[in-house]
């Protein structure tokens, strides 16, 4: 069986107009959504005034295992979940964040899914949608802009040069634009001093949009973002430049979820889309909310690994948004069990290596030591763990009954097949059956640490007891930046690590379940607005760059104007 690209199919699709999407979900299409064309929609946010008396639905958490470079099909098993549960009876929603165009035009590729388990329109879910990433880097720059005017005419506030921590942004991988330096050209043109670009997604902004419950709540939390500080050590913040109120006009509609559908037309709400590496990597509290109100099962999707997003997800955005999560997908493929023996490299854009793709029941159970770390540390959450094995075409019957005996053995409330990507909806009816049995048994879910624990002492929880490190190294700058944010009361803020997703440790080369190493701490950022701390382990970027042969060079629109390429 032949299976089209993911563009094929998704073009080929038969779409509901909106409306009827809306429906499913009880909202009125007159009065609850702002139409963007006939296949999307915003969710006005007073729905949840006028739902605010039907019971919550149940919350679950859809992450992965550590992944290889080229993903694991975590979206596209949320999206087949979605599906699947309208195939067994229960009205179910699915949440997920919108796709930076770094990775659409990069390699990674979009986050609509893939196959038969797709959201759509696939075009506009991966490129422009309502145009919230625009709106973001739009209120981004204006900041950047205002602090620079605001230093050409004489600096009122004080800024350190020096100590301005609010850089530009562009939502493309554009490794050129990491290092800059503005205001050369003479003294009309502003004050010379050395910044740089951040990838749209881990704009603070985008991080605010994320977590914030109400057009006032993100106003709020705009002007407490802190753009510098003073030769003194005083932070200077938006509401101190008095461009708060603009940023948040031009976000203004940023803060209303969008409204899509599956192949299978069961609703999506895709809001936000910071990166899970150097953010939540959490879709918006605002969709989930929605979303608690208007289905009986809400699935949404953490960002990389569980030791990544699933941890942000539990640890910041559950708890400012107070959600508790009663169950928890781990994706978990064939492939990736393999990588983690070590003994493969994975490159993007280059064709795997024959043995992996060969059975190899050895290397799973060898490659399984991560699977079970991950299972370990989702119980510790009190979350109950359901294993899915996202299906490849080459994974032998012998391969997969290996993991299905070691998820068991170690704790995996169950473990479903699914082949979601061939067959949609369909081909994760187990998986969705299990999530629901999951889903009504006990759980008791609970934060990794407290706020008022000291900022190092929550690293070091992080450290030790999610990633198995041996302990914490931080820089002398590191060291010096935790005690000012310390000083100036952001000690109770959550820990948002920025580290890579390659592995349980900040070096991407260690591979499987690894201990006996140390985190490396060599940079602290404070959002303040957003509400957490973010160290920097090891070599960070948050400006991706474009690989030799990246996407783009494949994106084309043909002569009667339909988009080609896109995956």
């Amino acid at each position: 069986m032949t299976i089209p690209s993911d563009l094929e199919i998704a073009q080929n699709a038969h779409l509901l107009p909106v409306d009827e999407i809306a429906e499913q979900l009880g909202l009125d299409p007159q009065t609850d959504i702002e139409h963007y064309g006939r296949y999307v929609a915003k969710i006005n946010l007073s729905v949840l005034d006028k739902l605010k008396d039907r019971p919550d639905g149940k919350y679950i958490d859809v992450t992965a295992i550590t992944p290889t470079p080229l993903g694991e099909g975590k979206s596209t098993t949320l999206v087949g979940l979605g599906q699947a549960m309208k195939r067994i009876g229960k009205r179910g929603v699915v949440t997920m964040r919108q796709p930076s165009q770094g990775p659409t035009f990069g390699i990674k590729g979009g986050a609509a899914g893939g196959g038969y388990s797709q959201v759509l329109p696939m075009e506009s879910f991966n490129l422009h949608l309502t145009g919230d990433i625009h709106a973001i880097s739009a209120a981004h720059n204006l900041i950047a802009a205002m602090i620079d005017a605001h230093l050409h005419h004489g600096n009122a506030l004080g800024f350190d040069i020096h100590q301005i921590s609010w850089r530009r942004v562009v939502d493309l991988n554009d490794r050129a634009l990491r290092n800059t330096i503005v205001g050369l050209g003479g003294r009309v043109d502003g004050i010379p001093r050395e910044t740089g670009f951040d990838i749209t997604v881990a704009s603070e902004l985008m991080a605010i949009l994320t977590i914030a419950t109400s057009l006032k709540d993100m106003r709020q939390r705009i002007g407490r973002i802190i753009l510098g500080y003073t030769r003194d050590k005083r932070p200077i913040t938006a509401e101190d430049l008095g461009v708060a109120g603009a940023a948040a006009v031009l976000m203004r509609d940023t803060i209303k979820p969008n409204l899509l559908q599956t192949l299978d037309n069961t609703p999506a709400i895709v809001h936000a889309g910071p990166f899970a590496n150097i953010a939540q990597g959490n879709s918006s509290v605002l969709a989930d909310m929605i979303g608690l109100k208007t289905a009986d099962y809400v699935m949404t999707e953490s960002g990389f690994g569980a030791d990544i997003g699933a941890e942000k997800f539990f640890n910041i955005k559950c708890r400012a948004s107070g959600m508790k999560p009663a169950a928890a997908v781990l994706v978990v493929t064939i492939r990736a069990l393999k990588a983690h023996t070590g003994k493969y490299r994975i490159v993007p854009g280059q064709p795997l290596s024959a043995e992996l793709t060969q059975e190899n029941v050895a290397d799973v159970e060898a490659g399984a030591a991560n699977m079970i770390r991950h299972l370990e540390n989702l119980k510790k959450f009190g979350v109950t763990p359901v294993v899915a094995i996202n299906k490849f075409s080459d994974d032998s019957p012998a391969e997969i009954d290996a993991v299905r005996e070691i998820a068991t053995a170690s704790g995996a409330y169950g473990v479903a097949l699914a082949d979601h990507w061939r067959h949609g909806g369909a081909g994760a009816e187990e998986l969705a059956e299990m999530v629901v049995s999951a889903a009504d048994s006990p759980a008791d879910f609970r934060l990794l640490y407290d706020d008022d624990l000291p900022l190092k002492d929550k690293i070091e929880r992080i450290a030790r007891e999610i990633y198995r490190a041996d302990g914490v190294q931080y820089e002398p700058r590191a060291e010096r930046q935790l005690a000012q944010f310390e000083a100036d009361g952001l000690g109770h803020l959550p820990i948002c690590m920025a580290k890579t997703h390659l592995s349980f440790s900040a070096d991407p080369k260690l591979k499987g379940a690894p201990d006996g190493f140390t985190i490396p701490i060599t940079d602290v950022r404070a959002s303040a607005g957003a509400g957490f701390i973010y160290p920097m382990c090891g070599d960070i970027r948050t400006m991706p760059g474009l690989g030799k042969t990246p996407a783009a060079l494949n994106i084309d629109i043909d002569d009667d104007g339909r988009i080609v390429g896109l995956f």
